[in-house]
């Protein structure tokens, strides 16, 4: 997988999701964009979104437990960075999507890559 949030501004498209208020803090919303599953999380009051799929076995992660900034898949316990998309515990190796996340004008925007 890809930390897509180091891409450059000119290798992804931004696509608004909705309004920031829409997404309260501790609250995550799930999303396709362009057949990609993301879920996109407010933590502390800043955006991030990864890929809604465990690197480990293509199974569904959005709904596991967060604490601080760390994602733990529901089925097998491998956790994530939902800031970078980095794996941090077995059994995964292998890092998730992490897409950049900008605010225009009270509006949420995911940067997908062209």
């Amino acid at each position: 997988m890809f930390n897509y949030s180091k891409l450059n501004e000119n290798q992804v498209e931004y696509v608004a999701i909705g309004p920031v208020t829409d997404i309260e803090n501790g609250d995550r919303l799930f999303l396709e964009i362009d057949n990609l599953a993301i879920v996109v999380f407010n933590i502390g009051e800043q955006i991030f979104a990864i890929g809604d799929v465990c690197s480990h076995d293509d199974g569904p992660l959005g709904d596991g437990d967060i604490v601080d900034h760390e994602i733990t898949c529901p089925r097998h316990g491998a956790t994530f960075d939902v800031r970078t998309g980095k794996v941090l515990t077995l059994p995964a190796v292998v890092d998730i999507p992490s897409y950049p996340v900008r605010i225009v004008e009270g509006q949420i925007e995911i940067g997908i890559p062209v």
